[in-house]
Order: C-alpha cells, then structure tokens, then sequence
C-alpha cells in the first residue's frame, strides 16, 4: 500500500503534489485541506482530473476509504504516483 504520512505531507512542497478529497460534500464543505474535492462515487469516473506527473495524496476521514480508493486506481488505471493519507484528514486536524 502506498501511504504518506501528515508529517510527510506537510513537508512537501505544494507546487509539486496534487491533493484530492474523496468524502462527500457535505463533509468537504465542513472542512479540507487546500484540495480538491471528488467523492470516492466519482474517482474513477474522473481519471482525466488526476495529474500523471505530480504526486497525487488521496484522503478521506479516517483513512479507509482513500486506501481503498488507492488500491482501485493502482490496479485499474495502473496509477503508481498516487498515495493514501494515513489517519486521513482526522489525523491531519490532530497534527496540524
């Protein structure tokens, strides 16, 4: 599995990644980190949307929904630049 930590995240430099919400809106709209919004209904319908060339973080609430939302666009789209946000964007609030 591939997964990123918040502490990594954080360290990254934003002109290089690209972050991609999976929760619904109602849950975006309650609160995000400076991303993108595609609910995981929709991900991969929207493959046009993820970047090729830049390191793509998927988050959810907690975790699971991104990993398994990773491991689809892996395995469908053969898509090896894209990463789960451990502990998701509950975990990325705690530290933040």
């Amino acid at each position: 599995m591939s997964e990123i930590t918040v502490k990594e995240l954080l360290e990254k430099d934003k002109k290089n990644i690209q972050i991609i919400d999976i929760r619904e809106s109602y849950e975006y709209e309650a609160g995000h980190i400076d991303s993108i919004n595609i609910p995981m209904s929709k991900i991969l319908n929207s493959c046009d949307i993820i970047s090729k060339e830049k390191q793509v973080i998927i988050y959810c609430q907690s975790g699971r929904r991104g990993a398994s939302v990773v491991y689809m666009l892996q395995r469908k789209f053969k898509l090896n630049n894209v990463f789960n946000l451990q502990g998701g964007y509950s975990d990325y609030i705690e530290k933040i």
